[in-house]
């Protein structure tokens, strides 16, 4: 007697007797032409095969270890010419872009669990226009549990076992005063319905004040967790980011209060914008959308991040992304003081209050510019002694340095694009390229430096002025002084209000700086250095990601 035929997990004629018992339209095997046609693409290494109805059409459906693939079941009477047409019907979807998949049932209002068995919805990332992620159902429907059953536990098994940079568990941070005060109905609305599709749980901290961010991250256990997620604007993002890199120099053992050498954060960052500019969200994602921020999230996108250390006499200040000292900083601390202001009108009012109040500050600016660095940079990848060979590289001979009044000085390590500098406020720099923008605006009439704003708005070069210099940097350092020696250059338009107003910077006042929208004071000399990949965000670098199509043939 021979053996026993072993049954496949998923034979074709269970499954028809399985529709069959359900009460569900009869299903039958595919014709051998059929199979055949399929088999030329999709079936080489298929891990299950069947029939479901998509979008009202039968359809023989085939499960390979990246793609799902499925074609309209035809009459088996064509001729040979309506087989060739039909060779192009073939639809599919790539796993890699398949975020969830679910059981689908019809359910009474009220109901929670159960419910009438419809099929499996499988849940795909796609793109949007340039930058845009968005969420897309596809219906599988059959009224079997078993039929249903296999496949539902062989796309989980898929899902769970081949994308390992997909997050299953995350911190999330949420400042409920952001911007609008909508960060909370941003997050329970727009996201938090996406991450428990994606079977993400989340730990969820509202903070109360400022710096409970920071302790937050510098209490938790943080290897719980496999991401943080800001909700909020630029200034949460700075703080999470800035308490992520601390921890990791806490638990490296490094002396943040000495001249020492940065370790890596422990956990990629995510940011879902929530504030008013979302410089750090529009650079990373290209757009201000918190769908596509949490998408990026949940397929585990990640783009590693050039970050900024700020000094003071070997002393940590601040880990950020980006400066504005001279404009930039006082604006903000105007506008700080104008809290109970609404969000647009408190910056607009800064704005126009601190032109009209426009001053330069006396400065001896260092840098040490990149070609001169040896920068030693491999895309995408971070190779710890060539970045430590960079970090070390002083040699004095190499830097260069300026002695004046200034109007802004700005230090980028990002292109801090947003909706009103859609080129960036650092057109030249990428996210991940090992250096920083430096744009010095030495002193000019009031009229010249509003022309220089002005143009960040539009695709007209905006340092296109000869009082403005722009230089690629690794290193800066900015002594802001009083000097009689030197003098003040006015233009005739502004020499009255010169002459009643001092240009230069009292000693005894504060001296400003806007990082990433916090405002850092205090001190009149800081020494910035760029960090090369030494944070991962949630996103893709946009120059990458247009040419990137996320492609689901069933659209």
């Amino acid at each position: 007697m021979s053996a026993p035929r072993r049954r496949s997990v998923t034979p074709l004629a269970a499954w028809s007797e399985a529709a069959d018992s359900s009460g569900g339209r009869a299903l039958r095997e595919p014709s051998a032409a059929s199979q055949g046609d399929t088999e030329v693409g999709a079936l080489q290494d298929q891990i299950c095969r069947g029939i479901f109805q998509i979008e009202k059409k039968s359809c023989d459906v085939v499960l390979t270890p990246s793609r799902l693939t499925w074609t309209p079941i035809e009459p088996e009477s064509l001729t040979d010419d309506d087989k060739i047409i039909s060779q192009h019907k073939m639809e599919s979807v790539e796993l890699k872009e398949v975020f969830a998949v679910k059981m689908k049932r019809r359910r009474s209002a009220g109901q929670q669990k159960g419910g009438t068995l419809l099929g499996i919805t499988i849940f795909v990332c796609i793109k949007k226009g340039q930058n845009k992620l968005k969420d897309h159902a596809i219906h599988l429907s059959n009224l079997s549990e078993d039929y249903c059953n296999v496949w539902f536990k062989y796309l989980k098994e898929i899902l769970n076992g081949y994308f390992p940079k997909r997050p299953k568990v995350l911190k999330v941070i949420i400042n409920p005063y952001s911007h609008k005060k909508e960060a909370k109905q941003v997050y329970y609305e727009q996201v938090a319905p996406l991450f428990k599709l994606a079977d993400i749980k989340t730990d969820i901290t509202i903070t109360e004040h400022e710096g409970h961010a920071f302790s937050v991250l510098k209490e938790c256990d943080i290897q719980e967790f496999d991401g943080v997620v800001c909700v909020g604007g630029d200034g949460t993002t700075s703080e999470v980011a800035h308490g992520l890199l601390v921890r990791a120099q806490t638990d490296a053992g490094r002396d943040i209060d000495s001249n020492f050498m940065p370790v890596r954060a422990p956990l990629p960052l995510g940011i879902i914008p929530a504030g008013s500019t979302n410089v750090l969200a529009f650079s990373v994602h290209g757009i201000k959308h918190p769908g596509t921020a949490a998408m990026h999230i949940i397929m585990g996108n990640l783009q590693e991040v050039d970050v900024c250390s700020f000094n003071s006499h070997h002393r940590l200040l601040q880990f950020g992304f980006s400066a504005m000292f001279g404009f930039g900083g006082r604006t903000l601390a105007l506008a700080e003081k104008h809290r109970w202001m609404p969000s647009n009108q408190r910056k607009e009012f800064a704005v126009i209050k601190t032109l009209t109040n426009l001053k330069s500050e006396a400065c001896e600016l260092s840098f040490l510019p990149t070609e001169n660095a040896h920068v030693a940079y491999q895309k995408g990848k971070r190779n710890e002694d060539e970045m430590n060979a960079i970090e070390q590289c002083n040699d004095e001979d190499k830097w260069q340095t300026m002695q004046g009044h200034f109007l802004n000085i700005s230090i980028m390590a990002i292109p801090c694009i947003c909706s009103m500098a859609p080129r960036g406020l650092a057109p030249n720099t990428r996210l991940d390229n090992g250096s920083m923008s430096l744009i010095a605006v030495q002193n000019s009439s009031r009229a010249d430096f509003i022309k220089h704003l002005k143009r960040y708005g539009n695709l007209k070069n905006q340092f296109d002025f000869p009082f403005v210099k722009t230089y690629t940097v690794q290193e800066v350092k900015i002594h802001a002084r009083i000097d009689n020696g030197w003098t003040e250059t006015t233009s005739e338009e502004n020499s009255n209000f010169h002459s009643r107003r001092p240009s230069v910077l009292s000693l005894k006042e504060s001296y400003p700086w806007n990082v990433d929208g916090n405002l850092m004071e205090g001190t009149s000399e800081v020494h910035i250095k760029i960090h090369p990949q030494l944070i991962t965000l949630y996103g893709r670098n946009i120059e990458e990601f247009d040419d990137h199509t996320v492609k689901c043939s069933c659209l």
